[in-house]
């Protein structure tokens, strides 16, 4: 009877367990299931969430140009044409071409007065277009502004380095022309005092016609001849290509580094052949640059009496 009633109790036992474990089993195996849904709704609510966010691109976007010096926007711009490198690199070509034009600005040298003071003169403003368009083919997503590269340049010459400007002279040129030729002869003096007494410092580059200046009668130059397309015909200021080509001379004679030249399409008759310098207001322009470690002075003499014009480069003793 006792060992019916441990085998009862036994039996028992082992239900009651297997009641339990399994009971455990299902509990555990729901619990499992439930947090599996969970990371399951949670992996689809981040793909839904990834889904619904937009991919940025930057053809779609806007940038702002702006200028390296200040920070300030000078432009909106939208790169729709980003992904056609062909069309997009003649349209940002193009856009640094015309934000050039309002900002370019040539140096205006600095002069000496009479009384040796220095006078004038202002800063080069440069807009590098290929480094414009360098930047604007490197657009990202996280960066909208895009730097505009604007450099300046100021007149290298001080009132110390400019003493004794005159004392010693590098090279000139001297050219002759008809005393009776009135109305050329006027061109010629008029343009030969606007490049007298230019000072130029280490670096300092020259333009011919900003320097001169347009050639007008309200500006008092005159009617005479001047070749145009190997041919002599009459205009406003002709006879200014005669200083421009003395100045030529004399500047490539004290060794100044050239920049731009062009020769006449015919021979003129006051250089030696391919020795000259043409040059028009909107056209061809006569360029040098002082490639000295010290500064020069412009020294030019038109005598209308003896229809000699003289260019003279000249340095201080101490330069030299």
């Amino acid at each position: 009877m006792k060992k019916v009633l441990g085998a009862l109790l036994l039996g028992a036992t082992i239900v009651s367990a297997f009641i339990a474990y399994s009971m455990y089993t299902n509990h555990s195996a729901k619990q499992t299931a439930a947090i599996e849904q969970k990371q399951a709704a949670k992996k689809v609510e981040k793909k839904t969430e990834k889904q619904k966010k937009p991919v940025l691109k930057i053809e779609d976007l806007t940038y702002q140009l702006k200028d390296s010096r200040t920070g300030q926007v000078m432009k909106e711009f939208k790169p729709v044409h980003y992904k056609d490198k062909d069309v997009y690199d003649q349209e940002i070509k193009q856009l640094a071409s015309e934000l050039a034009k309002g900002i370019d600005t040539p140096m205006q040298n600095i002069k000496m007065d009479a009384n040796g003071s220095l006078t004038g003169g202002s800063k080069q403003i440069i807009l590098k277009e290929a480094e414009l368009v360098k930047n604007l083919q490197n657009l990202n997503t996280k960066q909208l502004d895009v730097k505009v590269p604007i450099y300046e340049t100021a007149p290298n010459v001080t009132a110390a380095s400019a003493q004794g400007i005159a004392d010693v002279s590098l090279a000139s040129y001297s050219t002759r022309f008809r005393p009776s030729d009135t109305s050329r002869n006027r061109n010629v003096q008029l343009s030969a005092e606007a490049i007298n007494n230019v000072v130029l410092g280490p670096g300092d580059s020259f333009s011919y016609n900003q320097t001169v200046g347009e050639r007008t009668a309200e500006r008092g130059y005159q009617p005479a001849p001047e070749i145009i397309n190997k041919q002599l015909v009459m205009g406003i200021g002709g006879g200014i290509c005669q200083t421009s080509s003395t100045l030529f001379n004399a500047i490539d004679g004290a060794g100044l580094q050239v920049t731009a030249r062009s020769h006449h399409s015919k021979h003129v008759g006051y250089v030696p052949a391919g020795r000259d310098a043409t040059v028009s207001w909107g056209g061809p322009d006569f360029k040098f640059t002082n490639n000295k470690d010290y500064p020069v002075i412009i020294k030019a003499y038109a005598n209308v009496n003896t229809g000699v014009l003289t260019v003279d480069v000249r340095t201080s003793q101490r330069a030299i």
